[in-house]
């Protein structure tokens, strides 16, 4: 396994070892990367992520190999040559390979054939040493067989199956396959005018080099296909591919050959072309499965850890023409005080009593900021809240509500709110984000936050994993404090999981807020190891122990403790000040298992500890001229915010309901490898409009620097 490993990660072998150890140990990836440097030579979360991928694939090989090897054993063909290939083998298509003549369906022409006692004359044929191939075969005239054709034709189908059967012979093709494979598309002519089809006109009729189709057009038109508009196929050149059989199967040029030419052909159209060309698209599924998903990821990534507004009393509104507005009141906690419903837009248009009304909220819950959701009736409603004059300063923030309609319906929500119905429950949600946007959307099912591109065509059990590590990886970047978390967000946290968050949860329901980290040990059924991965990632803010509020492991206070006592100063003293952590020598303080990574990690936390990693809330304001996409301009400047990242560029909400998009090729006038290196999801940036095609609802843009 470690070999494996190394061999795919190119990571040292001592890192892997010590790290497979630790994952062997249940330890999680946010743990190991943080607390466990000196062991897995400063490996970071994506490279622990990359072993943790390898050591599983490399599981499923064993497993399938043991198996394969029973299956082989019970069928009495299992030979030791056999065996050792099947023990040496690396890869799961060359092993599947191995399977292959022994994982037969008893319904085959071949196995027909066989049943018919024709294997001796394909026997006869392939040894290419026959000349009156006929007479031979007349010899198996018998039975079901009534004429010679008969017989040469089962040789035939016995002869192909060998010849699907070889792994030099598919090994080949898969390489043509790899390399020159054409993907082409037709639209099915009575689905052409279909509005639905329209977004898909582009693959009407299209042809592209499969290997260097990007992924996003390639799952675009199997989405095409799977609804029915489009006719999928995959070509190489047959002749070729004919040729390259015949090369290492045809060693003379007599009447077996002829018999083994046409053996080829059919095996190559009936069993070979088709069984390679569906693993050819499953292996470009694959990469563009991984492609797509390794985007979802950057996106979430960056949209968890959105810069929060921190703890301030905020006004959530969930903006709406004729059902109005939902107003909610959330004290700096994110608790809910109060909610209304107001109706300053068409058809009731009362937009003074609207505006009174924020306003007297405002004041009455001493409201900071003003959070509004960015859907339907989202710039009218900010036009009216940017007139209404409040006693003190409110800052006014457009939030996204992708998902907000998802948690609203949700058991969470209904368990948090049992007495609200869900447009309540949304406008909390809205105004939470604003808050803290990872708290709040930790507990909204990544897929449905609408960040990433064709999440729903994508393998779902790879793309909820790699997700799951994501918000797992932010949340403890971040860190959580365990007297205000939600069961969603602890659940989160490194080694706690759900049953052990509800019981966080209830236990500080009943027992009152935890006022020490050792408290953390009362939990019922929260173990030692459980405490050891989680602990750190728990944050008790107001502490006896200031340590308790930072990221500072439990099993390091002791060295702090040290480090305090030799400066004659107490641990409270430490913090924050740089002139005397600066004093301290490292080096004094190294054991066997604490070495000067983990120390600098202390250092850094004491100089500034529970340090949010994200940035701070920044108010933006859109263009107040451009209302809808006919008020857009070629040339224009606009603010805009990124609002989605694909892998062919970004798209950019300028305040309107059609997003634009930058194509990569507008990013930069440079080569852009990776558009990420360019922009972050929810970054305010300025962009240029090239072009609107006001029918179709596109907006072309450029990244104006």
């Amino acid at each position: 396994m470690i070999n494996y490993i190394v061999q795919h990660t190119q990571l040292q072998e001592q890192s892997v070892k010590n790290t497979v150890a630790l994952l062997n140990e249940d330890c999680t990836i946010p743990f190991i990367s943080r607390y466990r440097k000196e062991r897995t030579g400063n490996l970071d979360e994506v490279q622990i992520g990359e072993i943790v991928k390898f050591k599983e694939q490399f599981e499923a090989l064993e497993k399938r190999k043991k198996a394969i090897l029973k299956a082989l054993e019970e069928q009495e063909v299992l030979t030791p040559e056999l065996e050792q290939k099947i023990e040496q083998t690396q890869d799961l298509t060359a092993l599947e390979d191995l399977y292959l003549p022994y994982k037969k369906s008893r319904k085959t022409k071949a196995e027909k054939a066989r049943q018919q006692g024709l294997e001796p004359l394909a026997k006869i044929i392939m040894s290419q040493n026959a000349n009156d191939v006929e007479s031979i075969a007349f010899k198996y005239v018998k039975g079901d067989i009534t004429s010679v054709d008969e017989a040469l034709e089962g040789a035939r189908h016995i002869i192909a199956e060998w010849i699907n059967e070889r792994s030099d012979i598919r090994n080949n093709i898969r390489y043509q396959l790899e390399r020159f494979a054409m993907i082409s598309t037709k639209v099915i002519k009575t689905k052409a005018d279909d509005e639905n089809a329209q977004k898909f006109r582009d693959y009407f009729d299209w042809e592209e080099n499969l290997s260097r189709m990007p992924s996003h057009r390639f799952l675009a038109i199997l989405r095409a296909e799977k609804e029915g508009f489009i006719r999928v196929k995959i070509s190489i050149d047959d002749d070729r591919a004919l040729d390259k059989i015949e090369q290492k199967v045809i060693r003379s040029r007599n009447a077996c050959a002829e018999h083994i030419e046409l053996a080829i052909k059919d095996s190559y159209k009936r069993l070979l072309l088709p069984s390679l060309v569906n693993e050819a698209l499953q292996i470009a599924k694959d990469k563009a499965d991984e492609s797509a998903i390794s985007v979802f990821a950057k996106n979430l990534k960056q949209l968890l850890l959105g810069s929060p507004l921190g703890e301030k009393r905020v006004m959530g509104i969930d903006p709406g023409f004729r059902t109005g507005c939902k107003v909610v009141c959330l004290d700096a906690q994110g608790q809910l005080k109060y909610n209304e419903t107001i109706y300053p837009h068409p058809p009731k248009s009362d937009s003074v009593g609207a505006m009174k009304k924020i306003s007297s909220l405002a004041d009455a819950y001493k409201i900071e900021a003003i959070a509004i959701g960015n859907g339907t009736a989202s710039r009218e409603t900010e036009a009216l809240i940017r007139k209404v004059h409040f006693k003190n300063d409110v800052q006014v923030f457009v939030v996204s509500e992708a998902g907000a309609s998802i948690y609203s319906a949700s058991k969470i929500a209904r368990e948090e709110f049992p007495n609200y119905d869900v447009t309540v429950r949304g406008s909390v949600s809205i105004g939470r984000r604003l808050q803290d946007p990872l708290a709040e959307l930790v507990k909204i099912d990544a897929k449905s936050i609408g960040v990433g591109q064709y999440q729903h065509d994508v393998d779902q059990a790879k793309l909820q994993k790699q997700l799951d590590v994501v918000v797992e990886n932010c949340v403890n970047a971040v860190g959580v404090n365990i007297n205000t978390a939600s069961k969603s967000l602890l659940s989160y946290v490194s080694g706690i999981g759900p049953k052990l968050a509800e019981n966080i949860f209830n236990h500080r329901n009943e027992n009152g807020v935890f006022t020490s980290r050792n408290d953390i040990k009362k939990v019922p059924r929260l173990g030692g190891k459980a405490f050891e991965q989680g602990a750190a990632f728990l944050r008790i803010k107001g502490a006896k122990n200031p340590l308790d509020d930072s990221s500072v492991h439990p099993e390091s206070y002791s060295i702090v403790n040290k480090m305090a006592k030799d400066l004659g100063k107490s641990v409270q003293d430490l913090i924050g000040n740089s002139a005397l952590l600066q004093k301290i020598n490292l080096k004094q303080y190294c054991t066997e298992t604490v070495g000067l990574l983990t120390l600098e990690d202390i250092i850094k936390e004491l100089e500034k500890p529970g340090l949010d990693i994200r940035e701070q809330a920044k108010v933006f304001t859109f263009n107040q001229n451009i209302k809808t996409i006919n008020d857009l301009r070629e040339g224009q400047l606009l603010p805009g915010i990124v609002n989605n990242i694909t892998n062919f560029g970004c798209f950019v909400d300028v305040g309107i309901k059609e997003s634009g998009l930058i194509h990569v090729s507008n990013l930069s006038d440079s080569f852009v490898k990776d558009v990420t290196e360019h922009v972050n999801l929810h970054e305010q940036i300025i962009v240029k409009v090239l072009e609107v095609d006001v029918p179709r609802k596109r907006i072309q843009l450029k990244l104006h620097k």
